[in-house]
């Protein structure tokens, strides 16, 4: 006997569409994971995070009067050491016997570069004490008189040696050739083009650098007196800095005195560094502002006026002033936005949705990011209709220490004050919501299964 067999064992009913709908968000949503709670970032809201996590703004720097940056020239020269003058007195420089004709004074032609007219008279330079040596007479100090006051000093003196007599005595002074005073320029910013410090996009998830390699251009400048300050420096050595420089021009004095407290702040500094590393819970001191340097500002916050006197910008013998690149102004990309290194703008304000803009990417959905493939939908493929709405801002603070700003981009976009300014060093990292990638999970869901129901149907 032939048994058949039993049919209703054998039977499995099909799913209905409802149940193998359910099955595929399931497992979507089972594979996929939500981003923001598998990888969690605690984060401060932008709107509640204190003044001092915020990055100072730059858009309203304003430029320094750059005449702040020259001395006055003396309406009337003033001799000191180092002065050559041109000076005849008749009978004694020449020395003429007292029935020769007197020997006419000789002319001087200045140099090309110099803007002193012709000079009459023999050469003498004026010594390092400030003195003046002539025939027949004491040396006579004459530092930081005039050349009329130079003259009648003469005069008084071969008078009251009774050396001349007074229609005799008319000596003549010029000068021949003033001092000079020589610095250094030690500059980072010395590359053709004005050097912008790189381009502010790039390619995607390359390390974006500036163009200078930090090396420094140092020119030695003699500079005439009267003319001995920052800005006859800069400008003999190519101008005011440009966008690859930092706002400001570092002075350091050549004065033995100005040496030593450098020196003795470096030895305390570090000293202070060791006796801090001894302590595992102590936070290592930042090194402070040299106080042997001066920094002079080129640009400051609007009504702010720059307290730079004639003192701090005349340079003396051996000065040097150095202009130093601006080297880690950059920020950092992460999460949807493509990975890369990008530089900040030096004199302008850069928000977090312009720097997304630079990164590659847009409010409206990310360009060639993600983290994830075509199931989720977070690749920029099938079935994302919801673009990423939360952006973490990664900030270093003291002590190696590190806080995340919460950024919502929605609320970005409607409110400019839940916008903030991106500073160097920032790690920008985008993520989607939990809700946000929830939907996109459930749209590429029945959009999977919408073609699977179409496809069976068919067959």
């Amino acid at each position: 006997m032939i048994s058949c067999p039993d049919k209703q064992s054998s039977y499995s009913p099909r799913p209905s569409g409802r149940a193998r709908l359910v099955t595929a968000f399931v497992a979507s949503v089972m594979l996929s994971g939500c981003t923001s709670l598998v990888q969690p970032i605690d984060g401060v809201p932008a709107k509640r995070l204190p003044p001092q996590f915020f990055a100072p703004p730059k858009n309203n720097l304003v430029p320094v009067d750059i005449s702040l940056l020259s001395i006055e020239p003396p309406r009337e020269y003033q001799i000191d050491s180092g002065d050559i003058l041109g000076i005849y007195i008749e009978g004694v420089l020449p020395f003429n016997p007292p029935n020769a004709t007197p020997e006419p004074p000789p002319i001087n032609f200045p140099d090309q570069n110099s803007s002193l007219p012709p000079s009459l008279g023999f050469p003498i330079a004026v010594q390092e004490d400030g003195t003046l040596s002539l025939p027949l007479i004491e040396p006579l100090e004459v530092r930081g008189f005039t050349l009329d006051q130079v003259r009648d000093r003469i005069r008084e003196a071969y008078l009251e040696g009774d050396i001349l007599r007074p229609e005799k005595a008319r000596p003549i002074v010029t000068l021949i050739r003033e001092r000079t005073y020589n610095v250094i320029v030690v500059r980072q910013d010395g590359l053709a083009g004005g050097g912008g410090g790189g381009s502010q996009g790039g390619g995607r998830g390359a390390a974006i650098r500036g163009t200078s390699d930090l090396s420094a251009n140092a020119s030695l400048v003699k500079l005439p007196a009267g003319q001995n300050d920052i800005l006859h420096a800069l400008v003999q050595t190519g101008g005011l800095p440009g966008l690859n420089a930092r706002n400001e021009v570092k002075l350091l004095r050549a004065k033995d005195a100005d040496r030593r407290k450098r020196a003795d702040f470096m030895r305390q500094f570090y000293a202070q560094q060791q006796a801090a590393m001894l302590d595992p819970c102590a936070c290592p001191p930042p090194m402070p502002d040299d106080p042997t340097i001066l920094r002079i500002p080129l640009r400051v916050p609007p009504g702010v006026v720059p307290d730079i006197r004639p003192e701090d910008v005349r340079l003396d013998e051996g000065d040097i002033i150095y202009i130093e690149a601006r080297d880690t102004e950059v920020f950092y990309t992460g999460g949807l936005l493509p990975g890369g290194e990008f530089i900040l703008p030096r004199d302008y304000d850069l928000d977090v949705l312009g720097a997304m803009s630079i990164a590659g990417s847009s409010i409206a959905g990310t360009q060639g990011g993600g983290g994830g493939g075509a199931i989720g939908g977070m690749g920029g493929g099938i079935g994302q209709v919801v673009p990423p709405g939360m952006l973490y801002i990664l900030r270093k603070t003291p002590c190696n220490g590190q806080i995340a700003i919460e950024v919502d981009l929605t609320r970005a976009i409607n409110d400019p004050r839940q916008r903030p300014l991106v500073q160097a060093g920032d790690i920008l990292i985008l993520q989607f919501k939990c809700e946000e990638e929830m939907l996109n999970f459930g749209v590429s869901t029945f959009f999977t299964f919408g073609i699977f129901q179409l496809l069976n149907n068919r067959n």
